[in-house]
Formats: structure tokens, sequence, C-alpha cells
């Protein structure tokens, strides 16, 4: 396993569409192997591989505190939606900022699990649903800071230039 390098925004290449993934093979579980160990070591709840510049419809997610319970989705779409609620999300592509984000609290996907089966998930409210819609953001070049307002995006960028100015 290695791990890999989290793009930062504003880096353009956040901003691309993940392709669906066509064949499952080593390559593809090596992948997913890399980006939980990548995840866990950033202290984050979800990846997008967009956000480690693999152009592949790959997400990978751990929301337990024990971080014991990895769920990976294949080309993930989301078929329902209900009632939205606000958000604080974060996110390891703006390291140290979060933002308020409006979501649905009820959703359903279909999904492709490591071997290419069709799967389903519902998730109602909490953190599942936020963050599985915000890592399918990612896969389509949509970041948490696209759901903000001008205001709110101008705040943010001075937040994170704050961050940046702190760890150099």
């Amino acid at each position: 396993m290695a791990l890999l390098n989290i793009l930062q925004f504003p880096d353009p290449r956040l901003k691309e569409i993940a392709l669906p993934v066509e064949i499952f093979d080593q390559t593809l579980l090596n992948l997913i192997d890399d980006m939980f160990e990548t995840m866990y070591e950033a202290q984050g709840v979800g990846l997008a591989a967009t956000q480690i510049n693999v152009q592949k419809q790959v997400i990978v997610m751990d929301i337990s505190e024990e971080r014991n319970q990895p769920i990976h989705l294949i080309n993930p779409q989301i078929i329902k939606k209900e009632n939205m609620i606000e958000w604080e999300e974060g996110c390891l592509s703006f390291s140290g900022v979060y933002g308020k984000v409006n979501r649905s609290q009820e959703i359903e996907i279909q999904f492709l699990d490591k071997n290419g089966k069709q799967k389903s998930l519902h998730a109602d409210g909490g953190l599942l649903s936020a963050c599985i819609q915000h890592e399918i953001d990612h896969l389509n070049g949509i970041t948490f800071y696209d759901h903000l307002s001008p205001l709110k995006q101008q705040l943010l960028r001075k937040k994170l230039s704050k961050v940046k100015s702190r760890t150099l």
C-alpha cells in the first residue's frame, strides 16, 4: 500500500469529471487500498479518486469512530433524494476549513463493489448521507466550495490563506 498525494484547492484537477470504472482487476483493488490508507492517514472520513488525481469513479469512506467500517463505492449514482438539511462540511482538499452546505437528508444510491457486483444503499440523514453526496460531487468536479454563496466563498478563501500561512 502507498500514501497518495491529496490535491489541494484551488488545484484545477479537482474540477475534472471522473470516468466510470470498467475494469475490475488488481489495479483497482490496489487503488482502493491506497485510498483507504491515504484517507486514514489524513484523518478523513471520505476520499474520492479525483482528489488524488485519478479520474475514475471510486470513493472510499469510513465514518465510524473506531475507523473499522470501510465502505467503497464504484460508479455510484444517487437515485433518490429527499428533504434538505444544512450540514457543516470539511474536506481533505480544503485542509482546516469548514462550510455549511445544503444536502439531501435521505438518499438512495446504486453502485458497484470491487468485484463489479451491483449494490444499493439507503442513507437517512447524518454523516453517511452527507459524506456520500460530498464525495459523489468530487467525482463530478464539484467541491463543497461550489455550493457556497460568493460571500461565503470569499470568507473561505481568507480562512484557507490563514491556515496555509500558519503551516509555512
